[in-house]
């Protein structure tokens, strides 16, 4: 069974980094693919970002494309979230998601696997 656990949440001046880190046991890297989404209050939950397993390949929704950047640590099974230049829109509760197929899929409804979700807050 595989287990994500999210940190590095917090609270950001408008402009500024924030690095998300998703910690995953139980699985091989090369045969998941991973994805982050975030989720407003008020809002359904909307894809940010995705990787297909060990590969090059990654996928960003529109609204994050050229400020955030997916990536993964083999070694440590752990995918990251580089968030440059954040906004106050990007104020959410970002999670980490895993499906068990190298196929990226970007809704929510497609992944079965889920970590416990970490604050992002972005002050004006």
């Amino acid at each position: 069974q595989v287990q994500l656990v999210e940190s590095g949440g917090g609270l950001v001046q408008a402009g500024g980094s924030l690095r998300l880190s998703c910690a995953a046991s139980g699985r091989t890297a090369t045969s998941y693919s991973m994805a982050w989404f975030r989720q407003a209050p008020g809002k359904e939950r909307e894809f940010v970002a995705a990787m297909s397993g060990s590969s090059s390949r990654t996928y960003y929704s529109d609204s994050v494309k050229g400020r955030f950047t997916i990536s993964s640590d083999n070694a440590k099974n752990t995918v990251y979230l580089q968030m440059n230049s954040l906004k106050p829109e990007d104020t959410a509760v970002y999670y980490c998601a895993a499906r068990a197929t190298l196929l990226v899929i970007t809704t929510p409804n497609a992944y079965n696997t889920w970590g416990q979700g970490t604050q992002v807050t972005v002050s004006s």
